[in-house]
């Protein structure tokens, strides 16, 4: 039939069909609720099915006048089976039929003015800015064609080349010429997804006409007022689909660009879950700004876009060097005893003592003992084995089986239902990694404490999955200001033999920036005591050859710790900001405040390498003149780093460069980013590790570190920074 001027094919598979006078369509649905719980929304769906099915059983053969219809619902998991039955003729299927049809043209029609909105205004859309940055044209040409190939393109684009844009531009412009219908800008960070929301404010602000938004982790997005309350007393999901449709039209009338401000909104207004109504907001929306985890994360992943493949998707990656960090710990899965004994005391304890689940939960403590008592005879804190603990995995199945039938009867604010519950999602997301478990790229770990034994299924090469996901789109663009080397990253992040790379020199004039490396200075960990005081020499040498802001990035909070009090004891007049464990955004806030008073006023902040102001924060002018990195921000050796190692060194015998070199120089290139982020701004890196001055790290260095030098005591720093300022103040004068 024709719907909105397009012909459609509207069919179905019922459940049952029994020939006969009056036909009987059969519609099986199963579910753990009780029946007598289902809400009336739930049962006009069901229903409404079934009648569909009578029409189009009717409208085929013109002799049936009337049906049967037959609701068979099955809860489970104790296989309670309902039967309801209900008569049909063929007028009142034929309204019935009718009515849906009508509704769902009204929103195929709004579906096809929101693409036309799209595709004309994108057609028309002109670069947002007077000009291109150095190499922005460039870079935005690639990825217009990587969208047009339908391939997978790894781009590093130095701080400054306007990465947003030159992304996001040739999308939309992409989606004009109806190369690509869907974005989904995918981040680490909130930071970057508020960079992306400005990129399509601009864009709109010159004529775009698009709909984005913006997804929020449940938990941050949830109501405070809801947070503790089960579904069924939840007034936001109460109801929910009966007020959800004028909520999505309201909000499709007059938003384009959603974001978890606009969301709330609304979501108050029309009282829905505001997570759930994101996700259905998203269905109507041309770009879809998310976390990593919408796309990768197999536990958390949007089924409704990611069920099938579809080459209209288009996949944006920002600050893609996060990604291999992130999909390993995605891919992975741990189960802990810590709480299983009071757990099972707790059960025992209920008025009616669940016997076959206590059966299930001493079973798992069985294993965790057995477990524990082995590493305690080895005299070892862990082990290694290559293939999955199936006796283990058979315990966590019958145990998240026996939960399932358990929990539709407990009360959900008990104490021993939250306990259960949360032990139940640990066996899901366990028994979910353990079906992806293959001995070639994982490893189980067991690891034992003071308190618990824990068993970890840990991915060390989730490269193959990564793969997996970005073919459920047509294109993909992983893009960060450092991605070197690029075959490093195309190795680890999706290992496609048909991958893209593309690198852009940096826009700013790399004398701008001196990079200085300080031979004297050893940082390995039993060096670390005995380097402190030259380690303070340098900075207070470093600082005082201009007045200024300055920041310091060390490999530990200990090894930071005990430099700050050498400071703090032989320099107590200077003022320093220390980077703390767990900082709330608040205090993340001050700290980078006092980076934008008067810059005159001498102020060195102390940080982590790897941590929350290593990257993603702007420091533009003299709001930072120098940066100083301590150490090779190499990580701290450990066995699940060793196990990497291992893989990588069977594979291509590189090994300690896979598992432990490039990652923490990824910490030190981006640390030192956050020097030059315009195109007027100056400053120096001090590098204090003897190890800058290998061989092996040198040929890292990315290529605006054209002007470097090395420095063997402090009088050196003093005279090279003396004459670097001073350099900078003559060419400004002239």
């Amino acid at each position: 039939m024709d719907i909105n001027h397009k012909p459609y094919l509207i069919n179905g598979r019922a459940d049952g069909i029994i020939n006969a006078k009056t036909p009987i369509i059969e519609e099986i649905k199963t579910s753990d609720a009780n029946f007598k719980d289902l809400p009336a929304s739930i049962l006009k769906l069901y229903w409404g099915q079934a009648k569909l099915y009578a029409h189009l059983l009717m409208h085929q053969d013109p002799q049936v006048k009337t049906v049967n219809l037959k609701l068979t619902y099955v809860q489970t998991p104790d296989q309670k089976v309902t039967r309801q039955t209900q008569t049909i003729d063929r007028d009142t299927a034929k309204q019935f039929f009718t009515q849906v049809i009508d509704e769902y043209r009204e929103w195929l029609v709004l579906r096809e003015q929101l693409t036309q909105n799209r595709i004309q205004s994108a057609q028309h859309l002109q670069f947002p800015f007077k000009a291109f940055r150095n190499g922005q044209r460039d870079f935005a040409a690639v990825v217009y064609k990587t969208i047009v190939l339908e391939k997978h393109l790894f781009a590093e684009a130095p701080t400054g080349t306007g990465k947003t844009m030159s992304t996001l531009f040739p999308t939309i412009k992409a989606m004009g010429t109806e190369m690509t219908d869907r974005c989904f800008y995918l981040t680490a960070k909130q930071s970057t997804r508020r960079v992306a929301e400005n990129a399509i404010q601009i864009m709109a602000d010159h004529g775009l006409n698009i709909k984005s938004i913006t997804l929020t982790a449940k938990d941050q997005i949830t109501f405070e007022q809801a947070r503790e309350l089960a579904p069924d007393e939840n007034p936001y999901m109460i109801g929910y689909y009966d007020r959800l449709k004028p909520a999505l039209k309201d909000v499709l009338a007059h938003e384009t660009q959603i974001t978890r401000a606009t969301v709330e909104k609304y979501a108050e207004q029309y009282k829905l879950d505001p997570f759930e109504f994101s996700l259905d907001l998203s269905e109507f929306c041309d770009v879809i700004i998310a976390d990593y985890n919408y796309l990768f994360d197999p536990q958390i992943h949007l089924a409704r876009f990611f069920s099938v493949p579809d080459d209209r998707n288009c996949f944006l990656i920002d600050e893609a060097h996060n990604l291999v960090e992130r999909s390993r710990e995605m891919y992975s899965a741990e189960i802990s005893n810590a709480d299983l004994k009071t757990i099972i005391k707790q059960l025992k304890t209920e008025p009616v003592a669940n016997e076959a689940l206590i059966k299930r939960m001493q079973s798992i403590k069985r294993s965790f003992d057995h477990y524990d008592r082995l590493l305690g005879k080895e005299q070892v804190e862990s082990m290694v084995f290559e293939e999955p603990l199936t006796n283990i995995v058979k315990h966590l199945n019958d145990a998240a089986l026996e939960i399932h039938r358990w929990l539709p009867k407990q009360d959900a604010k008990s104490p021993v239902t939250e306990a259960v519950l949360d032990f139940y999602f640990q066996c899901l997301a366990y028994l979910k990694i353990n079906d992806l478990y293959d001995s070639e790229i994982y490893r189980t770990r067991i690891i034992r404490n003071q308190f618990s034994v824990t068993f970890r299924q840990f991915c060390m090469d989730p490269s193959e999955f990564i793969a997996e996901s970005l073919n459920l789109g047509g294109s993909a663009v992983f893009f960060s200001a450092t991605l070197s080397p690029i075959q490093y990253y195309q190795r680890v992040l999706g290992n496609e033999a048909d991958s893209l790379a593309y690198q852009l020199p940096s826009p700013f004039p790399p004398e701008h920036q001196l990079v200085v490396t300080a031979g004297q200075i050893q940082t390995t960990y039993y060096q670390r005591t005995a380097s402190i005081p030259k380690i303070c020499e340098l900075i207070m040498t470093f600082t005082n050859s201009k007045p200024g802001h300055y920041l310091f990035f060390f490999p530990s909070f200990k090894y930071m710790q005990q430099v700050y009090d050498f400071m703090i004891q032989h320099y107590p007049a200077f003022n320093i900001l220390l980077q703390t464990r767990q900082m709330t955004s608040e205090q993340r806030e001050a700290y980078l405040h006092q980076f934008n008073d008067d810059d005159q006023v001498p102020l060195m902040g102390f940080a982590i390498l790897g941590g929350i102001f290593a990257e993603g924060i702007d420091l533009a002018g003299t709001k930072l003149i120098g940066v100083g990195i301590i150490s090779v921000g190499l990580p701290g050796l450990n066995e699940e780093t060793n196990l990497v190692k291992d893989y990588f060194n069977a594979e291509n015998g590189e090994g300690f460069k896979y598992a432990y070199q490039l990652p923490g120089w990824n910490h030190v290139v981006q640390a030192a980013g956050r020097l030059i982020r315009t195109a007027t701004d100056k400053g120096i890196i001090l590098l204090m590790d003897r190890r800058f001055n290998q061989f092996q790290y040198q040929q890292l260095f990315p290529a605006n570190w054209n002007y470097r030098t090395t420095i063997n005591t402090a009088q050196q720093l003093d005279q090279l920074a003396q004459s670097f300022w001073q350099s900078k103040k003559d060419s400004s004068q002239s």
